[in-house]
């Protein structure tokens, strides 16, 4: 048995580290890239949304290596996500790749079916062993999303532009020759003293401003078109709302205990919208009006097209803007989405930022305050 799974921004580190604790042969995906758009727009439905297409290109070329398993996190609600493991099993059937797919749905309680299907692809029966495992690629999950919130505070501030993700690339190829949690866990230490170490300009202008969106899609650099890379070298320190660590910890941990790490976001939501639709577009709201509060510049907004929460998000986000008066971008990203257009945005919507930035500043003076 080889198993593959989607690759999502770096959540594949923290499954690799997770299965080779457990002595399972893994065939880790490709990094994403046009191939594997064009592979998986090939054989998806023309409308789906972009992130099947692009597991879709994941699995052929994890099978192209030997993978005759594919692992699938599970959802629930009313979004497509909660299809996908399904659908993408008819479409490689029909292309004739027979592929065992182990869906691992959020226990909600029931953690004996959720443990039954981690023994079905491992090595060991032994639940203790599956329990450090989890708790080894939880803490990966935590450390490598630590390092992208250095790298979106350290980019904007670089004396040198590139020196960030000249680092960070480097990190990702070591990532792929390093096993298990020790190995990996030096490798993230060392990355991070590299990162803390970079020098900064005192001088430059830096803006805040908000990520929101569908979790996919604000996560995963080849999908958004590397907008953190792209924005941080404007001079915009990120936050990105939604995490692989979050997210992990809220529905494995936490949410069959009935306990949230959400619930002041989804207070901040709740004026605009009272309860969960789909998708990630309660957070979308809550993270939006949190930012706002919390004086970020601007925000912006990313979904794959026709992404049916993020759309009432979407609708929702200009009142935002006009109560909170901040700024905010909506992106809108599918298989045809062009680079040139895409980045002639995010300047347009940064000099706006820093224009207003300028203005505010030059009233307080004015004004004495």
């Amino acid at each position: 048995m080889k198993v593959t799974f989607p690759h999502m921004g770096n959540q594949y580190i923290a499954t690799k580290v997770l299965f080779e604790e457990l002595g399972v042969d893994i065939i880790v995906p490709p990094v994403c890239s046009k191939e594997t758009l064009e592979i998986g727009t090939k054989y998806s439905p023309e409308s789906i949304c972009l992130p099947l297409k692009i597991n879709i290109g994941n699995f052929i070329e994890s099978i192209q290596q030997g993978a005759d398993t594919i692992l699938m996190s599970g959802s629930c609600g009313p979004c497509r996500f909660g299809y996908y493991t399904m659908l993408q099993k008819e479409i490689l059937q029909e292309i004739g790749h027979n592929i065992d797919f182990v869906l691992l749905d959020p226990p909600q309680g029931d953690y004996k079916t959720f443990v039954n299907r981690i023994f079905h692809i491992t090595n060991t029966k032994n639940p203790y062993k599956i329990i450090k495992a989890l708790a080894q690629g939880t803490k990966v999950l935590y450390q490598v999303d630590e390092l992208d919130d250095i790298a979106y505070y350290k980019r904007p501030r670089q004396r040198k532009i590139g020196e960030v993700d000249n680092l960070l690339e480097q990190f990702q190829k070591e990532v792929r020759n390093v096993k298990g949690y020790k190995e990996m866990k030096q490798l993230v230490g060392e990355t991070k003293e590299k990162l803390m170490a970079i020098e900064e300009d005192p001088n430059k202008e830096v803006i805040k401003v908000g990520l929101i969106g569908e979790i996919y899609t604000i996560i995963e650099p080849f999908v958004n078109l590397n907008v953190e890379k792209k924005l941080g070298e404007m001079g915009v320190e990120l936050d990105r709302s939604l995490k692989v660590s979050r997210w992990l910890t809220e529905h494995l941990y936490l949410h069959p205990l009935g306990l949230s790490m959400e619930k002041d976001i989804i207070k901040e939501a709740k004026p605009y919208m009272k309860t969960m639709i789909g998708g990630h577009a309660r957070e979308t709201i809550g993270y939006a009006v949190k930012y706002a509060k919390e004086g970020y510049d601007g925000l912006v907004q990313i979904y794959p097209f026709t992404c049916m929460p993020e759309i009432v998000a979407q609708s929702i986000l200009p009142t935002i803007e006009k109560d909170f008066d901040i700024p905010y971008l909506c992106l809108i990203v599918d298989e045809l989405t062009g680079d040139a257009g895409y980045s002639t945005r995010l300047e347009a919507f940064v000099d706006l930022l820093k224009r207003r930035r300028e203005m505010k500043e030059d009233a307080k003076l004015l004004s004495g305050y």
